[in-house]
């Protein structure tokens, strides 16, 4: 199993003057530690215009900077909105990541979600599939050698040589945002990772992975001529600590983050003057708050352990932490960073026989991947 850390780069307010840039220093720095202690992958978001729920509108600049400060851990897009990015830009933004940080980018797509963050840029919603999917096609010819060109009905590229080229060939790994288990069989058919963005236990877990992998060796169907990726990634709350006790209360700030996209999806907007942390206060006493925060991975390293057990089960390929959100203290954050990967990583991130013939026998494939 694999690990990654997850930013949104969360702010809520009131904000001072050096908000953001505290912010952004104190991720870095996490990111620093992650690299140092054994994790696998950071991911980064691209989010435009949500207040307090993300601060992360230039992704591949804040990558950008993790890949000049880290040495291994591998830097995601964790996604690139594909209908607010032009292909080329996309390509460009891309590689120059892979250059800097020899060769280690992963390349989450998406499609974007609202209103908010797509109307300024020109796209209607009810496009957005459509646009994605000709930005795919657009964008991954792009990373070869030599000249290409794209005629379609949303972007329209003359002949041209598109540079910088990626250290990675043909091209960084694919994945694509998935918020439902639909989206994921979608990234299946395609040949992309899932990046699973919802927070669900084991046994839903499975069921992801499952579906997954039944449709990307029953109905594979990509997009454009590239090198596929199968793979399950799942997020999930996280805080460790030495005792539950001490975790959960450390850790009561991170369902802020699923509150804040519920609050998007209903409301569209924070009005000026709203409080919005208040009204998280009291959402977060409710049960449905509760039972994320129960299906996230926190608590003392045998807690973490015992459930990560049902994970690795599942055949989950990567875990992916939600290290950073709310409130939570960067103090906290970089002791639960070192202490899981002192006293809960070895356990999972040996060599894992059973997960790698079990994905092999699923591929189809006699040898091991």
């Amino acid at each position: 199993m694999k690990f990654g850390v997850f930013y949104e780069l969360q702010l809520p307010r009131p904000w001072t003057e050096r908000s953001e840039l505290d912010l952004y220093e104190q991720c870095l720095e996490q990111i620093e530690i992650a690299d140092r202690a054994g994790y696998d992958y950071v991911w980064a978001v691209e989010h435009h215009f949500l207040e307090e729920y993300s601060h992360c509108s230039a992704p591949e600049v804040f990558l950008g900077a993790a890949s000049q400060r880290t040495s291994r851990i591998r830097l995601g897009h964790g996604v690139i909105q594909l209908p607010t990015n032009h292909p080329v830009r996309v390509a460009e933004k891309v590689s120059t990541l892979d250059l800097l940080s020899r060769g280690r980018v992963e390349f989450g797509m998406g499609e974007g979600a609202t209103l908010l963050e797509l109307e300024p840029f020109g796209q209607p919603v009810d496009e957005k599939r459509e646009v994605f999917e000709e930005a795919v096609k657009a964008v991954m010819p792009m990373f070869a050698d030599g000249r290409t060109e794209f005629r379609g009905k949303y972007f329209d590229v003359p002949e041209r040589n598109v540079l910088p080229k990626p250290v990675q060939k043909p091209h960084p790994p694919l994945w694509l945002a998935c918020s439902r288990v639909e989206t994921a069989e979608q990234a299946a058919r395609w040949g992309f990772g899932s990046l699973g963005f919802a927070f669900v236990e084991a046994e839903k877990a499975r069921e992801w992975v499952e579906r997954y992998y039944d449709a990307y060796c029953t109905a594979f169907e990509p997009l454009a001529d590239y090198e596929p990726n199968p793979n399950v990634a799942m997020v999930a709350g996280f805080m460790c600590a030495e005792t539950d006790e001490i975790a959960r209360e450390r850790a009561a700030g991170w369902t802020f983050f699923a509150y804040m996209l519920g609050y998007y999806a209903r409301f569209g907007s924070i009005e000026p003057g709203v409080d919005i942390w208040e009204k998280y206060l009291a959402w977060r006493e409710s049960p449905q708050a509760q039972v994320i925060l129960e299906n996230g991975l926190v608590g003392s390293p045998a807690t973490i352990r015992a459930r990560l057990r049902d994970y690795r089960a599942a055949h989950i390929d990567q875990i992916i932490l939600l290290v950073q959100a709310g409130r939570t203290l960067h103090p906290h954050i970089c002791e639960s960073l070192e202490l899981f990967a002192s006293e809960v990583m070895p356990e999972f991130t040996a060599d894992d026989p059973d997960h790698q013939a079990w994905k092999a026998e699923r591929l189809g494939l006699g040898v091991r991947l």
